[in-house]
């Protein structure tokens, strides 16, 4: 599967965007999915997950309350809503593909592929 993420940019502390995580390629609907985020010098981060089905979501602390995520199968897409930004959430946010089924991951091993990845910019 080919993931492609897109809908980052620049926008002032309080303020929102939408990121977009695009499949092609090997079927998606049967994948969780996840977003992950590396600031630079930092390891990459758990922002949220998707199981398959859009039943069960899971986030990290930092952005619980603030983003959502949601998935429409017949598109091939997941949704990553992000409000009331700050600027630590500054960084490159990537969407990841987890095939191997059952809970929803926070480590990044666990995803086998990798979409490359937009910069979101949040500035004070």
């Amino acid at each position: 599967v080919q993931l492609q993420a897109s809908g980052g940019g620049l926008v002032q502390a309080g303020g929102s965007l939408r990121l977009s995580c695009a499949a092609s390629g090997r079927t998606f609907s049967r994948t969780a999915v996840g977003w992950f985020r590396q600031a630079p010098g930092k390891e990459r981060e758990f922002v949220a997950a998707i199981t398959w089905s859009g039943g069960t979501t899971y986030y990290s602390k930092s952005v619980k309350g603030r983003f959502t995520i949601s998935r429409d199968n017949a598109s091939n897409t997941v949704a990553l809503q992000m409000n009331s930004l700050k600027p630590e959430d500054t960084a490159v946010y990537y969407c990841a593909a987890d095939y191997s089924g059952g809970v929803l991951r926070d480590k990044p091993w666990f995803y086998g592929y990798w979409g490359q990845g937009t910069q979101v910019t949040v500035s004070s």
